[in-house]
């Protein structure tokens, strides 16, 4: 006897009663979803997603205690695979996009709307179970202006008290990203952490270079020089495939 597909864990969060039952209506006849779980707040949600890692969450923007933001920030890297904003509020659109959502559902919305939303999710969740997650592209906000950023078209990236400043040639950008959280996402391409405030992409190194103090400047093909330190030494020289330099005399 062949088992039985393992289904995906939702769980829907909203203030509104009326709203959630919606939702899990929506969700009733799915053979696919398993609702695990109902919430009215955001430290009631925070402590669901903790104890039993849904698949797909359906988040309010605006709940007590703490809003759908929040939960998000508190959760750190722990983010569920799909997260699906619900809201009645059209101007949070590019800040849940920025904050690792798949999908923005504007109430009310329609039926053929919301399995729209669902079929991407369940996309991304059966693709995410084998395969690694990587960042391809970021949302850049400006000045009134939105641009996407492809991640092939970085330098490097460094930390600017709680943005990342990312370097594409003699243009900057400021995303407010931690750059340990970037670090976690870029960890299964061709960026590699050299210091604490630095994230350099392996395909613009140029040539490794020993310092006054024994540790590595990494220089890239535009002529930047960026200083390595030791805690990061040895994953710098496994992605690179070197061996230890020899000491100036």
């Amino acid at each position: 006897m062949s088992e039985s597909p393992t289904k995906i864990r939702t769980l829907v969060a909203d203030d509104e009663p009326l709203a959630r039952s919606n939702i899990t209506a929506l969700l009733a006849g799915d053979p696919e979803i398993e609702i695990i779980s109902e919430c009215g707040s955001g430290m009631d949600t925070l402590k669901e997603i903790r104890s039993k890692k849904p698949d797909l969450l359906f988040l309010d923007v605006q709940m007590p205690e703490c809003g759908g933001f929040d939960v998000l920030e508190l959760l750190g890297k722990d983010l569920p695979p799909a997260i699906i904003f619900v809201t009645a509020y059209d101007q949070y659109a590019l800040r849940a996009f920025e904050a690792g959502a798949l999908d923005y559902l504007l109430k009310p919305f329609d039926n053929a709307r919301f399995d729209r939303a669902l079929t991407r999710a369940k996309e991304k969740i059966t693709y995410g179970k084998d395969q690694p997650r990587t960042l391809e592209r970021l949302v850049i906000k400006s000045a009134g202006q939105v641009s996407f950023l492809k991640i092939s078209e970085i330098d490097w990236i460094e930390a600017a008290d709680y943005y990342a400043c990312l370097h594409t040639g003699a243009k900057t950008h400021l995303l407010r990203r931690s750059i340990s959280e970037l670090d976690e996402e870029l960890h299964h391409t061709s960026f590699c952490r050299i210091h604490r405030s630095t994230i350099v992409n392996l395909d613009r190194v140029r040539s490794l270079e020993l310092n006054e103090t024994g540790e590595y400047d990494v220089l890239l093909e535009n002529g930047t020089r960026l200083r390595s330190s030791r805690r990061y030494r040895k994953q710098l020289q496994s992605r690179l495939g070197v061996r230890e330099l020899a000491s100036r005399r």
